[in-house]
């Protein structure tokens, strides 16, 4: 298991293994008894919302279906990948930098002291949220995900990710990574 480099998102086969190797089979080791993740996000909101105080595997289902269907928007109406870029992890000396600056910004305890941003967050302070240039854009409401608003080339919304990418480093020195499988 530690070859393949599982991680946030990630593994070798997104990296370096890319095009190398295929996966036969997997095999899945399940609890009994679940554990349950509401910590994260909004999820503990919208369980309340739901008037849901021990939740069970299918309440906290509906609640992620519920704030993804709110943030998202939907495929059938408008054209997009969902969330096109990763939340970044960043190690905690630039985290306690950038917080001095930006005490509202939102952060995660992630793995070996490190820290996840909200990608969302950091495109929308750089003023990308609600952009349109011709047919491509980034959604009004989520500025995580680009959108194709009819005729959009594959190479206008790259274009569009790598400026997004660009101002993103330029003001908080964090490098947005494409979670989307761009060929």
């Amino acid at each position: 298991m530690n070859d393949c480099r599982f991680g946030y998102r990630d593994s070798i086969f997104k990296s370096g293994g890319k095009g190398r190797y295929i996966i036969l089979n997997v095999t899945l080791i399940l609890r009994k008894t679940p554990v349950l993740h509401t910590h994260y996000g909004a999820i503990r909101e919208e369980l309340k919302k739901m008037g849901v105080e021990s939740p069970t595997i299918q309440d906290v289902s509906k609640a992620v279906i519920a704030i993804r269907r709110s943030k998202l928007p939907d495929p059938a109406i408008i054209g997009n990948a969902g969330s096109f870029f990763k939340n970044p992890v960043i190690d905690q000396a630039k985290f306690l930098s950038l917080s001095e600056k930006y005490t509202d910004m939102p952060a995660y305890p992630h793995e070996d002291q490190s820290v996840k941003l909200a990608a969302g967050w950091l495109i929308e302070q750089c003023g990308w949220k609600g952009y349109r240039k011709e047919d491509a854009g980034v959604h009004k409401d989520q500025a995580l995900v680009l959108v194709n608003y009819g005729k959009a080339t594959g190479g206008e919304i790259l274009d569009l990710s790598k400026k997004i990418q660009s101002s993103v480093l330029k003001k908080f020195g964090v490098q947005l990574e494409v979670e989307v499988n761009i060929y």
